[in-house]
């Protein structure tokens, strides 16, 4: 089984554009799409959702109000500051509130109690050339690096079901838990910049996570032609740390085109030079041992 994750920086590098054509380009392979805060790889692949599962992220704190007297005392003790005097009446605001559930412990009425942060979800289904798997963490809810885990150890147990060895990892941008927890134990990561200073920036920034987990990373340079300067930069300081610059893609408008069609761009375009330059990467990276 070879788990290769895509990771980026930053938001808007091209990396699900680069997942979803690795993901169609023959081989039948499960796709995690680990992305769960903004998750959109499906938008793309339109996989036939058979199956979703409730995903429990944690807790959260009510009132009952016909218990509660206004006492305030919850108010003093919150040190997340989600509670509130609001139009005379105490409120616990739901995205603030972390579950530590100390106000239910010290409402001296127990009009306070917990209930489970249950709207977030995870789904499981067959696209064009394998199986997806994907999730949705609903707006204020917590644990992502943990819905994560759970998405991509399905992933893993269709790889072990179907027989199918590869599995591609769509990671969130950044930096923080859900990178972390896409990231862990996988055998190769293609980290996607761009030729701007921040794409330069942040990609220094997701090359310092991956090799404090020691993990093989390769540097594909989006939309490169744009900023020739830049492009020459990262090529050189990847060089400097013996970091393989795997491929660079020209800028592509009908990527945007081919996204419409709900389509990737090896799917829409499979002659242009874009195409052309993302099987090679895939190749090399597939065959890198």
């Amino acid at each position: 089984m070879t788990e290769i994750a895509i990771l980026s920086g930053k938001g808007g590098t091209g990396k699900t554009s680069l997942s979803a054509a690795f993901a169609t380009l023959g081989k039948s392979v499960v796709v995690a799409d680990c992305d769960v805060e903004a998750s959109n790889l499906y938008l793309i692949l339109q996989p036939e959702n058979y199956h979703e599962e409730q995903f429990i992220s944690g807790q959260k704190a009510i009132i009952d109000y016909q218990i509660c007297d206004n006492c305030g005392l919850c108010i003093q003790y919150c040190r997340f500051k989600a509670i509130s005097l609001l139009d005379n009446q105490v409120t616990i605001s739901e995205t603030a509130c972390d579950g530590c559930m100390l106000c239910m412990r010290i409402c001296p009425k127990t009009a306070i109690n917990m209930v489970l942060s249950d709207k977030s979800r995870m789904y499981e289904g067959k696209f064009r050339k394998g199986l997806m798997v994907h999730a949705r963490l609903e707006p204020g809810e917590e644990n992502s690096g943990k819905l994560v885990s759970v998405v991509r150890k399905q992933a893993r147990e269709l790889s072990k079901q179907t027989g199918w060895e590869t599995i591609i990892i769509d990671g969130p941008p950044g930096i923080g838990c859900p990178a972390i927890s896409s990231v862990t134990g996988v055998r190769k990561v293609v980290i996607v910049t761009e030729p701007t200073r921040s794409g330069f920036h942040d990609m220094k920034r997701i090359l310092e996570l991956t090799g404090n987990f020691k993990v093989k990373s390769y540097v594909v340079i989006n939309k490169y032609d744009l900023n020739m300067d830049i492009t020459c930069q990262i090529s050189d300081w990847c060089l400097d740390r013996k970091i393989p610059v795997t491929g660079k893609i020209p800028f592509e408008p009908g990527i945007v085109e081919a996204m419409l069609n709900c389509k990737s761009i090896t799917e829409w375009l499979p002659g242009s030079e874009a195409s052309q330059e993302i099987i090679h990467i895939w190749n090399k990276i597939s065959s890198d041992e």
